[in-house]
């Protein structure tokens, strides 16, 4: 790695290694397949886009726009074109049923920044080169570096600030990678986080230990949630919890007595019940004690890509279990009941980009089942994986590695502000398209459609 980078300081995540073998990668696609019969055959771009988009067109016809679907999967916002071209696609397509891996691990973070913040990208980061207290609640960032926190090398971070006389607490029921280098781990039972975190708060009310000062000029219903807080102090809930009262208090005065600290965290507290309410809870936390927006802190990036729109929430429900939709999505674990359940919207129809939802998402099994039921799917991925086998098309993009990067999501979430423009490695075949003219083909074809 490049040693003299500000932000990964020479170190190499293994994603960018495996870039090579997706590369060499025999099996990777390098030209459009269309279902023949019970196999596939290899077909020119402009025979795919004319499937594709008749088969869209034909679903939507007869059942209405929502009666197709779309599913983004994580790739899609690590590569630019992918990233830039999905949106006016999918705005094109006309559908609200909308998925995305998003909603399978982070949703309940993005939510609470929705609501704490008033926008679902408003994600505080922790300051970690700069901390002396680093509290890691349900996370493990010596392997993810940092997940919705951008910072490559995370174990030598971690180290720093033991070295420097700081701390690292590890709040989680695993012994992970992180809490094997940490100065503490505390264990906590599965799915307990929010009545930790309420004794935490207790913690800090009834110890004198709030900055109210602080707190005051960032936030209003501190009366509010000191009266929730104090209905569960330690005592009440270490017989669920695990942790000891005692462990609790002292935990909350170490955070609070420190120079600096930040309490962070992630997927642990966001694929359970109390998600949302837990991160709230931790965004509370780091509040009161006057840890948010300040150096060494939880602090919020200064992008060179601007601003976002804050996102909404609620504006239409899903068809069969009536959930909210959040930023214009629906939980992924909804795909499956919209695809199977008759009436009218039901999903008849699915667009895949750049995602194995089969493998990665709730009941694998069942979601095949259900894909294989479909009247029409078609996929922009390089791979035919459990997913994009039930494809009756299938749009390989060309390798990220041939195409321009510019990271527009993960310098949002960098403890470092710094922004960096990459060229193509190698330059694509002359048949090879990105997923921007891939989508803009699709998308030109399928109006041609609608105009007919």
């Amino acid at each position: 790695g490049d040693e003299e980078d500000p932000l990964s300081r020479g170190y190499v995540c293994p994603k960018a290694v495996a870039l090579r073998d997706t590369w060499e990668d025999p099996n990777r696609l390098r030209a459009p397949l269309v279902r023949n019969g019970g196999g596939w055959r290899e077909c020119s771009w402009d025979e795919a886009i004319e499937t594709a988009a008749a088969g869209i067109h034909e679903v939507q016809r007869h059942h209405g726009k929502d009666a197709v679907a779309v599913y983004a999967g994580n790739p899609s916002v690590h590569n630019l074109p992918a990233l830039l071209a999905n949106p006016p696609f999918i705005r094109m397509l006309g559908t609200k049923v909308r998925f995305s891996a998003s909603s399978a691990d982070q949703f309940p973070r993005m939510l609470a920044s929705y609501l704490v913040y008033g926008g679902q990208f408003s994600i505080p980061v922790a300051d970690v080169d700069h901390t002396d207290y680093f509290l890691i609640i349900g996370a493990n960032p010596v392997v993810s570096n940092g997940s919705l926190m951008t910072a490559p090398g995370m174990r030598r971070r971690l180290r720093a600030i033991r070295d420097r006389g700081g701390k690292v607490v590890v709040v989680d029921p695993r012994r992970s990678e992180t809490a094997q280098v940490a100065s503490e781990h505390v264990f906590l039972r599965p799915g307990t986080d929010a009545l930790f975190l309420l004794s935490m708060l207790e913690a800090l009310f009834a110890g004198g230990l709030v900055d109210s000062g602080a707190a005051a000029q960032q936030a209003t219903g501190i009366e509010e949630l000191r009266a929730v807080a104090l209905e569960f102090p330690a005592e009440r809930v270490a017989p669920v919890t695990g942790v000891e009262a005692a462990t609790v208090r002292r935990l909350a005065r170490e955070f609070t007595g420190a120079p600096t600290a930040a309490c962070y965290a992630r997927i642990g507290t966001c694929v359970q019940p109390y998600g949302t309410l837990v991160n709230a809870l931790v965004d509370a936390v780091n509040v009161l004690a006057g840890r948010l927006d300040r150096r060494g802190g939880m602090m919020f990036t200064t992008p060179a890509s601007g601003g976002v729109p804050p996102g909404h929430y609620g504006r239409w429900r899903s068809r069969v279990r009536g959930i909210p939709e959040f930023g214009g999505e629906i939980p992924v674990a909804t795909m499956i009941e919209e695809m199977t359940t008759p009436g009218p919207g039901q999903v008849r129809g699915l667009v895949t980009m750049a995602g194995n939802p089969v493998l990665s998402t709730p009941n694998g099994r069942r979601l095949d089942e259900a894909l294989s039921g479909l009247d029409f799917m078609v996929s922009v991925d390089p791979a035919l994986n459990e997913t994009t086998r039930h494809a009756r098309v299938i749009l390989p993009p060309r390798h990220s590695l041939e195409n321009d990067q510019f990271s527009l999501v993960f310098q949002r979430l960098s403890v470092r502000n710094t922004a960096k423009f990459c060229p193509p490695v190698f330059q694509p075949e002359p048949d090879e398209l990105s997923e921007w003219e891939i989508l803009g083909r699709l998308a030109t074809a399928l109006a041609a459609l609608r105009q007919a």
